[in-house]
């Protein structure tokens, strides 16, 4: 579908190091694949441990599961809302993407220089925050100065989104962030055009030492304070762990190293599952001989339109879709054995997919 986050970070901060993992982390399956489109875009796959158990059922050909693409976005410095540094290309490429994973320093090492001296995640938040805050507060004003007119003019129309446009405004000089205004959905479309940076979708991560993993220290817990009022998910990683974890190829041994830090999973899995998750997306399969595959789409999509990210055709021409649950496929082993015991549905045109459907589509065209 395209849809991409993009790693934004002061200077320093384990950003890079953490796309770098991500980068060259290597699947599971032999057949999970990874691939760089650009030197600082990375396509990475969704981990999604039903597919083996798709892949042990069906025994196919090959296993492809669903991506994401993941943006290592320019360090920013503060100023960036004037252009300094790498300003105008870091808010270029942020205004890009469809969320944004903010990852913030919570560790100590003298090796590493903080661009300001000393470690304080919260201050730093606020560098990030406030340099986006104030390139959305241009875009707002320039909103405003357009509407203004003609919502005293008396166009009711005009005069709502004037109202909303105000709100936002009053909301941002505060210093707060777009996404914690309440308001109504139908009243946050007047903003949604100008695509304001401070209104994207986010998940912190904290990046801490490789002791505060599991439990964090006093740099991470300050953090998930100051974002309380965000209900923005945070991520504990340690960038540097992540980097040793990349680097196992034997899915045994990448399992022990996991256990001896008293993890089930890697952080980057866990970032990445979240990332799908904030981007409300969920993944329906196909499954036969040739290939299982995951497909990924927006939650409430109806079949048709699932149908056509395999191909346009099977939306235009959409007749049926024939619909098995994993639980089901699992019990009765064989797409045949869950037609005889009546465990395959077929469904019509306005069925909302849920998340695990194995699905085959009928169409004409």
């Amino acid at each position: 579908m395209g849809l991409k986050c993009g790693i934004v970070g002061l200077p320093n901060v384990g950003k890079s190091t953490l796309f770098n993992a991500l980068s060259n982390a290597k699947a599971e399956a032999a057949n999970f694949p990874f691939c760089t489109i650009e030197p600082n875009v990375g396509v990475i796959t969704v981990p999604d441990e039903r597919l083996e158990i798709l892949k042990g059922l069906v025994n196919p050909q090959k296993v492809i599961p669903t991506v994401m693409e993941f943006v290592d976005i320019a360090g920013l410095v503060k100023g960036a809302s004037k252009g300094e540094g790498l300003g105008n290309q870091f808010l270029a490429n942020i205004r890009e993407v469809d969320a944004i994973i903010h990852v913030i320093r919570c560790f100590d090492d003298e090796n590493i220089v903080h661009v300001e001296g000393k470690v304080d995640p919260v201050a730093d938040k606020e560098v990030i925050d406030a340099e986006l805050q104030l390139k959305d507060l241009e875009s707002i004003d320039k909103r405003i100065q357009r509407v203004e007119k003609i919502a005293k003019s008396g166009d009711k129309e005009a005069k709502a989104e004037y109202e909303v446009l105000t709100q936002f405004k009053s909301h941002l000089e505060r210093g707060q962030n777009a996404r914690s205004l309440e308001m109504e959905k139908e009243q946050r479309v007047w903003v949604k055009e100008l695509q304001l940076l401070t209104d994207k979708p986010i998940i912190y991560v904290a990046n801490v030492d490789e002791e505060s993993v599991n439990s964090g220290n006093e740099w991470s817990k300050a953090l998930v304070q100051n974002t309380a009022n965000e209900d923005a998910e945070i991520i504990l990683v340690s960038a540097g762990l992540e980097a040793q974890i990349a680097e196992f190829e034997d899915p045994e041994e990448k399992s022990m190293f996991l256990e001896e830090y008293g993890l089930k999973e890697s952080g980057l899995n866990r970032l990445i599952k979240a990332s799908y998750k904030l981007l409300d997306l969920v993944t329906y399969f196909t499954a036969g001989e040739q290939e299982v595959r995951a497909w990924t789409i927006k939650r409430g999509w109806k079949a048709p339109q699932a149908a056509g990210v395999i191909h346009t055709d099977f939306e235009k021409g959409f007749i049926k879709a024939e619909v098995i649950k994993l639980e089901s496929y699992q019990e009765f082993k064989t797409e045949a054995g869950c037609r005889e015991a009546g465990k395959l549905a077929i469904e019509g045109k306005e069925y909302l997919v849920q998340d695990g459907d194995i699905m085959h589509f009928r169409f004409n065209v």
